[in-house]
């Protein structure tokens, strides 16, 4: 297995690996810093920033994110990340289950919180705004709806829809997380990668479905919004192969094979 990033930067910056409790704590963080920054921006800066905005959101987020947080975790803050991490065996199966509880631990508080903001506004209708979940069909962004915003006269992007898009898309992401902090790589230049690839991907998808890419994003804020509580299987299972497949993918291109870890 090829020395990365994270084991590098963890060498240089103490005298040994860093705790697993640290890196649990900095994934619930990062990852309630990205729910709130990006999804944040959608619910109450959308109308003002529009999708470029919000799009940008996302990818600056994560941008900063992996300088301030990825010397310690490595910058997960997507179980599709460390799932794909995982198959490759950069980390061992008990670490990853760590990440992936601190994910959705930060992604649910993040929700809760951007709720809390968003119903102090009179103005906010939990029915008709949501909470900047995803969905497809009736709940897809492309929905058409009647006059008052509650009745839905014309369905957006269906399932097939869907399910290319985050499989294609979490595929992507994966890639050039792992590709970028490969050793080979310009590893000073992985944060610009990896949050341009966010911002390009929330480009291409929003429309859809309102771009998930990260299971824990996706569960966050599901419950908030009537109807995609139903939905929100699918925004898991899906980045998740899509994760498995971009770690496949980067694994045949850069001749990287698993090793089991202890």
């Amino acid at each position: 297995m090829s020395p990365t990033a994270q084991e590098i930067v963890e060498e240089v910056v103490e005298d040994g690996p860093v705790p697993d409790v640290k890196k649990w704590a900095a994934e619930a963080l990062g990852t309630f810093v990205l729910v709130m920054g990006g999804v944040g921006t959608a619910v109450l800066a959308g109308d003002r920033v529009g999708a470029l905005g919000v799009a940008l959101a996302f990818g600056l987020t994560l941008l900063f994110l992996v300088y301030s947080i990825g010397p310690i975790s490595g910058c997960h803050v997507n179980p599709a990340v460390t799932l794909g991490q995982l198959l490759l065996g950069r980390i061992s199966a008990v670490v990853a289950a760590g990440y992936a509880i601190a994910q959705l631990i930060g992604a649910f508080l993040a929700g809760l919180v951007l709720f809390a903001i968003a119903k102090n506004l009179p103005a906010y209708d939990r029915k008709i705004d949501g909470l900047g979940a995803n969905g497809w069909g009736e709940h897809s962004p492309s929905a058409q709806t009647g006059p008052l915003g509650e009745v839905v006269v014309q369905n957006g992007y269906g399932l097939a829809a869907m399910i290319i898009i985050e499989v294609m898309l979490t595929a992507l992401l994966v890639f050039v997380v792992l590709a970028s902090t490969d050793h080979i790589s310009d590893v000073p230049l992985a944060g610009l990668s990896i949050g341009f690839t966010l911002a390009v991907i929330h480009l291409i998808s929003i429309p859809v479905d309102n771009t998930s890419v990260n299971p824990a994003r996706s569960l966050g804020v599901a419950f908030y919004q009537p109807g995609a509580g139903g939905q929100v299987w699918a925004f898991v299972v899906f980045p998740l192969i899509g994760g498995a497949l971009g770690a496949l993918i980067y694994g045949g291109l850069f001749g990287r094979h698993r090793e089991m870890l202890g």
